[in-house]
C-alpha cells in the first residue's frame, strides 16, 4: 500500500477539502502515515488568508523539500500567491485550488509517474457533498454548505482562491448531514465564507438548511459558522426561533473587523458597527448563555487612533466571549495591497491592548460559570484528558481519557479565559436527562485597562 502524509492550514473549510482529497487518494490505493519521510507522496492542504500563515506554510515546504517527496500544495496558497508556494518549492508535485479537490486521484497518478509542477485550477467547483469523505475525527461531521462569497471585501484574499457564491443543493446537503447522523457523529459543523449568504445563488437560505437539519433524527448537536452581520440581521428572527432546537449550539461567530464605520467603509464591508451590536443584543436577550464569538483586524490601513477607539468602545459594549485578533497584513491581489498602512509599532501596541482587554473580558464572562453543572458532549481527546462542548460550546477538559463519544454532566472547576476544567457531576449519560441551560446573570463589567498613549 501507497503511503500519503498530509498536513492542513487554514478553516474549516479547508479540512472538510482535505477530508475529500484523503478518501479520493484512498481509493488509490493510499493509506494515512504520520511521517513524511516514510510517505510515498506529501499532501500539505494550504491557507492564504494571513501573511503569517503564508509565512509559515513557505518555512514548512522549505523544510520538506530536502525529502525528496513529491508535494501537492493544494488548498487556497497556490491560488493567491502562487509565486510563493514556487520560491519555497521550486519543483513539486502539483499545486491545486480549492475548486479542483475533485482531481486529486489525477494528479498523484501523474505525480507518480514522474511529473512535476503541475498546476491544477478549475472555475467551478465540483458537488462536494456528493464526495466521499475520510473524517479527520470520526464524531465530527464538517458539512461545506457553500463556495465562494458575494461580497467585495477590500482585504479579502480568500475570494481570490474560492470565487463567487456557489451554494450546494438543500436537499444534497440535508442527504449529508442524514447520512452523518446515522454514521453515529456527535456534532455537525456547517461551514463557508460565510454561511448566512447561503441559499441567496439558488432560492434557499441558512434557515431553510437548518430547519431541516433539525427533523433529522439523531442524538447530534450542529454548530454554525461564521456570517457575517448584515446576513444575520436579515433573518434575525429565524434565526432566534431555530437556536431555541436542542440540535444548535448556542453559538454565533459574528466578524465586525472593526467599531469604526469609516473603516468598515475602506474595506468594504456592507453593515455597520450598530448592525453588529443589534445581532448580539438579540441573541443574548433571546438566548442568555450564547456564546459570541467575533473578528477584529487591527491596523487597517486608515485606521486613525479614534477609529481604533470605537472599536475598543464597541467590544467594551458588546463583551463577545471569544475576539479573533488579527494584525492587518497585506494579501497580493487585493485592493488593500496597494493601501497605505499604518506604521507597525502602532499596529503592535493597539493590538496588545485589545489582546488584553479581550482576555479580560472572556475571564470574567466565564467565571459566571465556576461551580455549575452542565451537559458537555465530548467529542475529542488531548493528552490523557478528554474535551467535551458545553450546550453553548464552550470547551471543557476533564482528566479522564474515557469519555470521548459521550455527553455526560460536568461540574465547573476551573476557569480561564478560553475555558474550564471540570469532573463529573454524580450523574450523567448520553440521552440520560434533558441538557440543563446556563443562565448567566448579568454582573459589573471589570475596569477597563488605560487606553494606550
Amino acid at each position: 500500500m501507497k503511503l500519503v502524509y498530509a498536513e492542513n492550514y487554514g478553516c474549516a473549510a479547508n479540512k472538510a477539502d482535505l477530508e475529500i482529497m484523503l478518501a479520493l487518494l484512498a481509493e488509490r490505493g493510499y493509506s494515512r502515515c504520520g511521517d513524511p519521510g516514510l510517505a510515498d507522496l506529501i499532501l500539505v492542504n494550504s491557507c492564504g488568508v494571513k501573511g503569517q500563515t503564508e509565512e509559515r506554510i513557505k518555512s514548512r515546504l522549505a523544510r520538506l523539500r530536502p525529502l525528496g517527496k513529491p508535494v501537492i500544495v493544494s488548498g487556497c496558497l497556490p491560488r493567491i500567491n502562487l509565486a510563493a508556494v514556487m520560491g519555497a518549492l521550486p519543483e513539486f508535485a502539483a499545486a491545486m485550488d480549492p475548486l479542483s479537490v475533485d482531481r486529486v486521484g489525477e494528479i498523484a497518478a501523474r505525480a507518480e509517474a514522474g511529473e512535476r509542477n503541475i498546476i491544477c485550477f478549475s472555475n467551478r467547483p465540483p458537488l462536494k457533498p456528493a464526495l466521499p469523505r475520510e473524517r479527520l475525527n470520526g464524531l465530527i461531521e464538517i458539512l461545506q454548505i457553500s463556495e465562494g462569497c458575494p461580497l467585495n471585501c477590500s482585504y479579502c484574499s480568500t475570494k481570490l482562491a474560492r470565487g463567487d457564491l456557489f451554494s450546494y443543493p438543500l436537499e444534497e446537503l440535508l442527504e449529508r448531514a442524514r447520512r452523518a447522523a446515522g454514521e453515529g457523529v456527535m456534532e455537525i459543523w456547517i461551514t463557508a465564507q460565510d454561511t448566512g449568504a447561503y441559499g441567496a445563488d439558488i432560492g434557499s437560505s441558512l434557515v431553510d438548511l437548518l430547519e431541516g437539519m433539525t427533523s433529522i433524527p439523531g442524538d447530534f448537536k450542529i454548530r454554525v459558522g461564521m456570517m457575517n452581520p448584515m446576513y444575520a440581521k436579515r433573518m434575525l428572527d429565524d434565526l432566534l426561533r431555530i437556536y431555541g432546537d436542542p440540535k444548535v449550539y448556542k453559538f454565533i461567530h459574528i466578524p465586525v473587523q472593526s467599531g469604526s464605520e469609516r473603516v468598515l467603509g475602506l474595506m468594504r464591508r456592507p453593515y455597520s458597527p450598530s448592525d453588529f451590536a443589534e445581532v448580539v443584543g438579540a441573541f443574548r436577550e433571546r438566548h442568555p448563555d450564547i456564546t459570541v464569538a467575533t473578528d477584529v483586524i487591527v491596523g487597517f490601513p486608515g485606521e486613525g487612533e479614534e477609529d481604533f477607539e470605537e472599536t475598543v468602545e464597541l467590544i467594551e459594549e458588546t463583551r463577545p466571549d471569544i475576539v479573533n485578533i488579527s494584525k492587518f497584513t497585506p494579501r497580493p491581489g487585493t485592493e488593500a495591497y496597494w493601501m497605505e498602512r499604518v506604521d507597525s509599532r502602532v499596529v503592535g501596541r493597539r493590538s496588545k491592548f485589545l489582546t488584553g482587554l479581550c482576555r479580560g473580558i472572556s475571564y470574567a464572562n466565564n467565571l459566571r460559570y465556576l461551580g455549575r453543572e452542565l451537559w458537555a458532549t465530548f467529542v475529542e481527546g488531548c493528552g490523557g484528558r478528554s474535551v467535551g462542548r458545553l450546550e453553548n460550546y464552550r470547551k471543557v477538559m476533564v482528566d479522564r481519557p474515557d469519555l470521548v463519544g459521550a455527553s455526560r454532566l460536568v461540574r465547573i472547576e476551573g476557569v480561564g479565559p478560553r475555558g474550564f476544567m471540570g469532573s463529573l457531576a454524580s450523574i450523567g449519560g448520553r440521552g440520560g436527562g434533558p441538557a440543563l441551560r446556563c443562565p448567566i446573570s448579568r454582573s459589573s463589567p471589570l475596569s477597563s485597562p488605560p487606553r494606550p498613549s
